[in-house]
C-alpha cells in the first residue's frame, strides 16, 4: 500500500468520526464555551494517562500550543454556529475550509497558488451558496460558521508545519493542554462579542458528563490522531477539502435523529452535490500523484 493511499484511509476514518461532532454539539445541552473547554480538558487527561509528558523543545512546544488555541477557537465558533442555527448549517459552513486553505497554505509554505485547488474550492463555495439560500433565518449562525472554517483552515496548515518530526500523540497532547490554557483566556473575549443564551456550567453532570467523555475519546482523541497521521502523508488542502464530506455524514445523522430534513429544500441538495464533486476531483488528483 502506498503512503498516499494509507493517508487517505486514515483521513476518511477521521472524517467519519468527525461526522458525529455536530451531533454531540446538539445533544450536549451546555453552551459552546463549556463544550470546548471540557472537551479539551478531558482529552488532555486521557492523553496524559496514555502518553505521559514527552519532552519537546520550547519553540516546538509554543508552536503546538498556538495550534491548540486555533483549534479551540474553531470549535467555539463551530458549536456557536450550531447553537445559532442547526446542525446542518453548522457543518455545511465547515465546507468552506478548503477554500480558505487554498489561500493560506501557499502563503505559509511559500509556494505558488494552485489554480486547480482554487477551482475545486470555488465549486465548494458555489455549493455552500446554494445551501445558504434555503433560509434567511440562519444568517447569524452562517456568519459564525464561516469564521469557524477560516480559523480551522489556519489551524490545519499551521499544524502540518508544527507537527513535523513529532509523534502524533505528543502533538495532540501539547495542543490540547497548551490550547486549554489559551482557550481559557479567549472565552471571556468571545462571550463579550457573542453572548450565549445559556449559562456557563461549572461542572457538567448526568448525561452531559457521559456525552462529553465519549466526545473527547472518540471524536477528539481518535479523530485528531488520525488527522495528524494523514497530514504527514497528504497536503493540508487535500485534508481540508476531504473534510467537506463531514457534513454529509452529519446531515444524514441529523436527519435521522433530529428530523432536520423537514427544513431542507432542493437547493440544499444541489449544494451538497457540488461539495461532493469538489472532494472527488481532489481525491482523483491526489491519487494521481499531485498531492
Amino acid at each position: 500500500m502506498t503512503e498516499t493511499r494509507k493517508g487517505f484511509i486514515q483521513l476518511h476514518l477521521s472524517v467519519l468520526l468527525a461526522g458525529f461532532t455536530g451531533l454531540f454539539g446538539r445533544l450536549i445541552t451546555l453552551n459552546e464555551v463549556d463544550i470546548v473547554w471540557y472537551r479539551m480538558l478531558f482529552t488532555s487527561v486521557i492523553l496524559l494517562v496514555f502518553a505521559g509528558l514527552p519532552r519537546v523543545g520550547w519553540r516546538k512546544f509554543l508552536q503546538l500550543c498556538g495550534c491548540g488555541a486555533l483549534l479551540g477557537l474553531h470549535w467555539i465558533l463551530f458549536y456557536g454556529s450550531i447553537k445559532a442555527s442547526n446542525v446542518s448549517i453548522g457543518v455545511i459552513c465547515f465546507s468552506l475550509t478548503g477554500f480558505f486553505t487554498a489561500l493560506f497554505e501557499p502563503a505559509i509554505f511559500r509556494r505558488r497558488v494552485s489554480w486547480q485547488e482554487l477551482l475545486f474550492s470555488l465549486i465548494t463555495v458555489v455549493g455552500v451558496l446554494c445551501v445558504f439560500s434555503f433560509d434567511a433565518r440562519y444568517r447569524y449562525g452562517i456568519l459564525i460558521g464561516v469564521a469557524s472554517s477560516a480559523v480551522c483552515a489556519l489551524y490545519v496548515v499551521c499544524n502540518k508545519k508544527a507537527s513535523v518530526g513529532v509523534r502524533s500523540r505528543t502533538v495532540l497532547m501539547y495542543q490540547m493542554s497548551g490550547g486549554l490554557v489559551l482557550v481559557s483566556a479567549i472565552i471571556p473575549v468571545y462571550l463579550a462579542f457573542f453572548p450565549s443564551s445559556q449559562p456557563v456550567v461549572v461542572v457538567p453532570q448526568g448525561t452531559n458528563l457521559w456525552l462529553m467523555l465519549c466526545h473527547a475519546l472518540f471524536c477528539t482523541v481518535g479523530m485528531c490522531l488520525l488527522q495528524i497521521q494523514a497530514l504527514k502523508r497528504l497536503s493540508a488542502f487535500t485534508v481540508n477539502l476531504t473534510y467537506n464530506l463531514e457534513p454529509c455524514y452529519t446531515i444524514i445523522l441529523a436527519f435521522l435523529v433530529f428530523g432536520e430534513s423537514r427544513e431542507i429544500n432542493f437547493s440544499f441538495y444541489v449544494g451538497i452535490a457540488l461539495i461532493l464533486l469538489s472532494v472527488l476531483l481532489q481525491t482523483r488528483r491526489a491519487l494521481g500523484g499531485n498531492k
